[in-house]
């Protein structure tokens, strides 16, 4: 069970950097736009630098906090793994084992 109980916190530690990621990438995305507009707003060479150095900053710290992000989820990972604590990941109704077979005629469509 001890196998199991690594592979649920791996799987958990790789969705939320999946999410880091993400947020990240948002981040770099407003960063690249938001220098776009500024120097379409900038008259002077100078404020168009500024606008440049601005979204260079951001970019790094993006990258940063995704990177501290990664480093928190492998610490809570390791530690939960060590003391054995529970994750809390259920198979979405917490109860069965998640095994049931893919039926197309269930749910909704947005046909």
């Amino acid at each position: 069970m001890q196998s199991g109980k690594n592979a649920a916190e791996s799987v958990k530690e790789s969705a939320a950097n999946v999410g880091a990621s993400a947020r990240a990438g948002m981040e770099k995305t407003k960063a690249t736009a938001q220098e776009k507009v500024d120097k379409m707003r900038a008259h002077d060479p100078l404020e168009k630098d500024m606008a440049s150095e601005r979204k260079e900053e951001r970019l790094h710290g993006a990258e940063l906090d995704k990177q501290q992000a990664r480093a928190e989820h492998a610490t809570e990972r390791q530690a939960a793994s060590k003391t054995g604590a529970h994750t809390g990941l259920t198979t979405g109704t917490g109860t069965g084992t998640g095994t049931r077979a893919y039926d197309p005629t269930v749910g909704g469509t947005d046909r």
